[in-house]
This record gives C-alpha cells, sequence and structure tokens, in this order.
C-alpha cells in the first residue's frame, strides 16, 4: 500500500504546481472515514482508494482526480456527506465526488432493462467532466485486479463481464489502450479460464522453443536501421492471450495458423522518421500484403496514431511493426491523460477523443428508450473503423460495414434526413453499398427526402439507425391516428351518433393515455377496440346488428376460405414421401431440384418443402415429429418449371427492365413475378420470381445477369 508522503511525491513529479495540501488532508480525511472496514481480501478498506489514486498518478492526471479518488467511496461506504467534501475541498472536488458515486449506485445489474437505464446515466454523468470516467475506470481496474476474493462465481462472472461489455471499450475510446488490455485480460481470465490457460501454455512452449527470438528480432531490425541512420528505440513484445483468441474466433482459425502473435514497436524522433523507417523495413523484409495501415494520416478517433504493417523479418518470422514518435506513443498508452488539460485552463470537451461522446449524447435525444439507446450504444463502441472523406478532404470515421446513409448521418442529421443518392470515388452508387478504407463520399440531397425505413435494414451506425427509428416511430404514429380516427368515425356512425374529438376528450383517461390522438393512434395500431372506445363514450349501444353482422360475414369468409381445395404439383418426384401426399413448395426459401431439402408435415395440408438452411424451419425445432428425411428424385425428375427468387438493383435506365428481361428469356427462363420493392433516382431493386428447371439453371441465369453492365447486384432471394 503507497503511502501518504509517497503519492504526494508522485504527483508533485509531474505536476509541480499540485496543491500538496489538499491531497495529505483528503488522505488523511479518507483514511479517518473508512475507519476500521475491511475488503473481501480482508485488506483495510482504504487500501482500495488509495491504489485507485495511485493508478490513476501513473497516468499523470491533475490533483483534482487523485483527490477524488481518494474520496470517491466516502459518500457511498462512510457517514460523509456531499456538503462535508464541499466545505472542506471546494465545489470542483465536490462535484467530482458526487459524480463517481452516482455511477457507483448505479453499477449495471442483469436485468436488461436496469442495465439500459443505468447505462443512460452513466453517459450523462461523464459527459459533465471526463474525469469522472477516469476514476470509475481506475476504480474498475482495481477492483478487477482482486476479483478472486469475491466468493460468489456468479457475481465474479457478472463483474467481469460488465467489464468487457462497458468498462474496456469506454477505456479504448478515450485512448487509455493499456488499461483497455488490463481490463480485457482480467476479465477474460474470469469469463474463460480454459481458453486462456490453453493459449498461455501454447505461447510458453513458443518461447521455450524460440529462446532469445525476440532479442534477435530487435538486434536484426535494429542494425538495419543504424546503417540507413535512423535513430530509434525498439521493443517487443508477445500479443495477449485475449488479443490472440479474439483473432482466432474472429477469422475462426486455430492456433496453429496464427503467424504474427509478435509486435515490436519502433519508436523514432520524428514523423518524416516513421515513414522513412517504413520504406527501410519494406525495402529489407517482404511485405504482407494486406497488412499496411497509416493511422498518422488517418488517425483513430481516440487521436492513436501509428503506422502499422506486417512483415516476414529475421529468420522468416512473420511480425507486425508499429512505427510511431514518443508523443504518439504516450496517446497511444494514456489517451487522454496523455496531453492533460485542466490544469492548462484547456476546455474540458475537446479533442477527438470527445466526438464519440457527442455522439453518444445525440443518439440519448433520438432513442425511444433506455434499451434502443445501450443497442445504439454498443453498435457505436464495438465495431472497427473505416476512414472515407468528403469531397473537400474531410476525415469521417465510420464503423466497419458502413454505408453511405451512416456517412451522411455522421456528417450532420440533417444531411442523412434528406439523403437521396451517393457518388463514391465519382461513381454512382446504391445506397445500401459498403464503404472501404479511403473512399471519398460525396452525398446528393432533396428537401422533399425524407429518412426511408429500408435504411435501417443496412445501416450500421448507432447514430443512423436511432434517427431512422424516430421518424419512423413518428411516420407510424400519424398513420396509425389517421386509421384509428377513420375506425372510430364508422363506429360511431354505424349506431347512429356523431364522431367529434369532444365525445373522445372525456375518456381519454379511461384508457390511460395522454391525448386523443394517442387514443386514435391505438385503436389504429389495435391496441385499444374502436367498439370499446364508443361503449365507453355511449355505455347504450342503439344497435348491435351492424356489429353482428360484420362477425357474420367475417366467419363466412373463413369457412369459405377453409374450404378451398389445395392445388398440389404432384408431378415432382421427392424420395421420402408417400405416394400421393400432397405437396407444397414453402414461399419463404423456394426449394429447387438440386437444393438439401427437408419436409414439415401440415396437418390438413400434407407436407410442405423447404431448404435445408431455411430460417423459417426454427419454427419447428421443438416439434421433431414434423419433420421428414427426403431428397429429390433426380432419375425421375421431368422438366417441370420451378420458380427462383432473385433480388437485383438495376440501373434506372431506359431499356434497362427491356434487357433483364431479354438476359433471362436468352437463357431459357420465364419471369412470373415482378416486384419493384425500393425505387431511387439512379437504381432500382427489385423482386422477381423466374421459372426455371433446377439449381444449376437458376445458377446460370443469375451468371449471365451480372455479365451485364446494367444490372449492379444480383442474388438468390432467401425470405
Amino acid at each position: 500500500m503507497i503511502r501518504q508522503y509517497e503519492l504526494v511525491e508522485k504527483v508533485k513529479a509531474y505536476d509541480p504546481s499540485a496543491n500538496e495540501d489538499a491531497l495529505n488532508r483528503a488522505y488523511v480525511f479518507a483514511m479517518k472515514a473508512h475507519g476500521a472496514q475491511t475488503r473481501a481480501s480482508g485488506d483495510p478498506y482504504f487500501s482500495h482508494p488509495l491504489e485507485v489514486a495511485g493508478i490513476l498518478t501513473d497516468y499523470k492526471v491533475d490533483s483534482a482526480s487523485i483527490i477524488t479518488a481518494l474520496l470517491h467511496d466516502t459518500i457511498e461506504d462512510t457517514e460523509t456527506t456531499l456538503e462535508q467534501i464541499q466545505q472542506l475541498f471546494g465545489n470542483d472536488i465536490a462535484q467530482l465526488v458526487d459524480g463517481v458515486t452516482k455511477l457507483t449506485r448505479i453499477e449495471f445489474q442483469s436485468d436488461q432493462a436496469k442495465q439500459a437505464e443505468n447505462f443512460r446515466k452513466f453517459v450523462l454523468a461523464m459527459s459533465e467532466d471526463i474525469r469522472v470516467l477516469l476514476v470509475k475506470l481506475a476504480d474498475r481496474l482495481h477492483n478487477m485486479r482482486t476479483l478472486k476474493f469475491i466468493s460468489k462465481p456468479e457475481k465474479r462472472h457478472r463483474i467481469a463481464a460488465e467489464t468487457m461489455d462497458i468498462y474496456a471499450p469506454l477505456a479504448e475510446r478515450i485512448g487509455m489502450q493499456e488499461m483497455k488490455t488490463e481490463l480485457e485480460e482480467l476479465s477474460f481470465e474470469e469469463l474463460n479460464t480454459e481458453a486462456r490457460k490453453s493459449i498461455k501454455l501454447r505461447l510458453e512452449f513458443l518461447r521455450n522453443q524460440g529462446e532469445g527470438l525476440i532479442e534477435r528480432i530487435i538486434d536484426d531490425v535494429g542494425s538495419v536501421l543504424i546503417e540507413n541512420n535512423i535513430k530509434a528505440e525498439i521493443s517487443g513484445r508477445e500479443k495477449t492471450p485475449y488479443s490472440i483468441w479474439k483473432k482466432m474466433q474472429k477469422n475462426d482459425i486455430g492456433f496453429e495458423q496464427l503467424s504474427d502473435i509478435m509486435a515490436f514497436r519502433i519508436i523514432v524522433d520524428n514523423i518524416e522518421d516513421c515513414y522513412r523507417t517504413l520504406g527501410v523495413a519494406h525495402s529489407v523484409y517482404p511485405v504482407v500484403p494486406g497488412r499496411f495501415k497509416d493511422y498518422i494520416s488517418t488517425p483513430k478517433p481516440n487521436g492513436y496514431q501509428s503506422l502499422h504493417t506486417g512483415v516476414f523479418g529475421p529468420e522468416r518470422h512473420r511480425i507486425e511493426l508499429q512505427i510511431r514518435t514518443q508523443d504518439m506513443h504516450d496517446v497511444a498508452l494514456s489517451g487522454v491523460a496523455a496531453h492533460w488539460n485542466y490544469k492548462h485552463g484547456g476546455n474540458k470537451q475537446d479533442g477527438p477523443q470527445y466526438r464519440w461522446l457527442r455522439e453518444l449524447l445525440d443518439i440519448l435525444d433520438h432513442a425511444a428508450g433506455p434499451e434502443e439507446f445501450l443497442e445504439h450504444t454498443k453498435l457505436e463502441m464495438f465495431q472497427d473503423q473505416v476512414f472515407c472523406f468528403t469531397p473537400k478532404g474531410d476525415l469521417i470515421n465510420l464503423p466497419l460495414g458502413a454505408t453511405p446513409v451512416d456517412f451522411a448521418y455522421a456528417v450532420h442529421s440533417e444531411v442523412g434526413d434528406h439523403c437521396v443518392g451517393s457518388k463514391v470515388n465519382g461513381r454512382m452508387v446504391p445506397l445500401k453499398s459498403v464503404l472501404h478504407n479511403g473512399d471519398q463520399v460525396e452525398i446528393i440531397t432533396s428537401k422533399v427526402q425524407t429518412p426511408s425505413p429500408t435504411w435501417e435494414r443496412f445501416v450500421v451506425t448507432g447514430k443512423a439507425r436511432s434517427r431512422i427509428r424516430r421518424f419512423i416511430r413518428l411516420k407510424e404514429r400519424d398513420q396509425y391516428e389517421q386509421l384509428g380516427r377513420s375506425i372510430l368515425q364508422t363506429a360511431f356512425q354505424s349506431d347512429g351518433y356523431d364522431f367529434t374529438d369532444k365525445a373522445l376528450s372525456g375518456i381519454v383517461k379511461k384508457f390511460n393515455v395522454p391525448s386523443v390522438e394517442d387514443l386514435c393512434a391505438g385503436v389504429g395500431s389495435g391496441n385499444i377496440t374502436g367498439r370499446a372506445v364508443l361503449l365507453a363514450v355511449h355505455p347504450v349501444s342503439r344497435s348491435k346488428r351492424g356489429f353482428e353482422k360484420v362477425v357474420e360475414l367475417a366467419r363466412h369468409r373463413l369457412k369459405s376460405g377453409k374450404s378451398k381445395k389445395t392445388l398440389s404439383k404432384n408431378k415432382i418426384s421427392i424420395n421420402g414421401l408417400i405416394p400421393g401426399m400432397a405437396i407444397h413448395f414453402a414461399g419463404c426459401c423456394h426449394p429447387l431440384p438440386g437444393d438439401r431439402i427437408v419436409a414439415i408435415i401440415s396437418t390438413g395440408k400434407g407436407v410442405t418443402i423447404h431448404t435445408i438452411d431455411c430460417e423459417t424451419l426454427e419454427q419447428f425445432s421443438n416439434e421433431p415429429e414434423r419433420w421428414l428425411d427426403v431428397s429429390w428424385n433426380i432419375e425421375h425428375q421431368s422438366d417441370d418449371a420451378h420458380v427462383g427468387r432473385l433480388n437485383l438493383t438495376i440501373l434506372n435506365n431506359p431499356g434497362s427492365l427491356g434487357d433483364l428481361s431479354m438476359i433471362i428469356a436468352k437463357n431459357h427462363g420465364n419471369i412470373s413475378n415482378l416486384k419493384i420493392i425500393n425505387r431511387s433516382n439512379d437504381f432500382f431493386d427489385l423482386l422477381i420470381d423466374v421459372e426455371v428447371r433446377d439449381v444449376k439453371h437458376l445458377t446460370d441465369v443469375i451468371a449471365a445477369l451480372r455479365a451485364n453492365p446494367t444490372i449492379n447486384t444480383v442474388d438468390r432471394a432467401r425470405g
């Protein structure tokens, strides 16, 4: 446990202007306040805030943050009040301690709704002052270091899971890479003990086999740089077990297939030397294709800068090189703490690390509730980045898989709302196209355009999804309200009453809705029946005959619908079925001869044939008695037509549909149904049913369509 004078000396070493008296008073006050309290480990409780303060001194944060760390549990766990903190240490410290205390009180629970609401409060609290988050991260780091002393396994697992899901990504977002790595490793040790142990054993085996390998590589690379008059400091390390495990999971490969488990940092004097070092490395060692990343010219959202490249280094080992200056290295390790600006009077929310925080607040404004906010926020925090540019050269950071719509919303919410088209690298592309690193994106807007509900299917950023959902909610509500009014008007008129808003205003409280508009929307959405509203306004209905007629008509339609004979194409020969059994082909997956298939027995309907990968089959997972193992009888297969369904995107040019139908006809297919599911000024999205013989025939049709420049994309539809 660090002593009082040692703590003060550590702070004074990097901040000579630190308030020594306040640090001493905070140390003594916290020690007295916690008194004889102990932790699960048996240590005095005061050791915890002291260790948290010690962690923060390693990041050279201001003295106010150190004092807050010492006091952060006094209000929650002792009889100390906020007023006492304010009186003894001032408003600034009191606000920071209060912020951390609120975060402690809203620790995440296993219940999803409660976790979502708490995370919403968490974001609001840290948006007031980022130092609140720094203290909380240090607090969580020390708790993770002592996690083994908690006796209940389920509690350890819950704490480790929320650390992995929430705190580690937050540490990464503010650039505190060192802290993020340790939080992940400690969480991984609890959540997947066996996997971590296995990876560590394999690393140890490799280490023993290649004894002194890291030192030999450092010497070799160092000699190459000295020969080229580059002054550099080189260090090497193995990648952490968690980062190795994550790569294995992401790429679905085994440990033996990994070949770059070593990373080497080369720290040089200036940016020019960074690029010189890269050139020398690439000229001496063979380059691993696709592994070069320039984070100096395009920094990560948290301010991280470095050159990354993969090479086949000394002794033909595949290694990763990270080339950076000392300042870049400090930012890589410490993030927001590397260029601390409170003691210099800087703005609390300056710098690239805070853009994501402002985006979270924007999502908070547009999310329907805490759970939706948590979903969109995780989208923002957990995805890798791609870097794109505006036509003016401004850099926009987006998650992997982002589309022009995500780009438009990243530029500005209004640009996203009015987006009608996009150009990527000067070429018109569909709005659902995936963007890649270095793309230059131009968004075309129109004042009359509004967000399309179809956008939600392909956007990946939380901001875009929250804005689209908000618009859909408002639009749906308007539509439900209009429909509800129509339903109520019909119901009232059928009984001879006049329909007025005044008549409804007296009963809104009966239905627990705030206004007449909400009552109408409830009727339109089906949550409230028009008949119930009519009877609430006029308890004694003048006539029930109209209602009875509707019921009678509905029953008649239902009966007549059931009496329709099911048509079956029994010419198709399928192995595994009783001869003469009624066969239907599922409209969800459109199975074709050549597909792997399964049959589902339907009462009164015979059997329905699905492809083996059809998502609808999940509905029958608990009814194995309804499954039949079947296959196509290729020997007795006729030339009858089967329907294959295609999704296409085609250019909106004169003659495009003519080209489409001509290609299908030339390949002996026949269009049986065509539906335009989305249209814009430049592209049409189509759903087409094509009559073909089998899977091979459909594949030939698809290949011919793809070869035509008029057709942008074509795939077999599923679902």
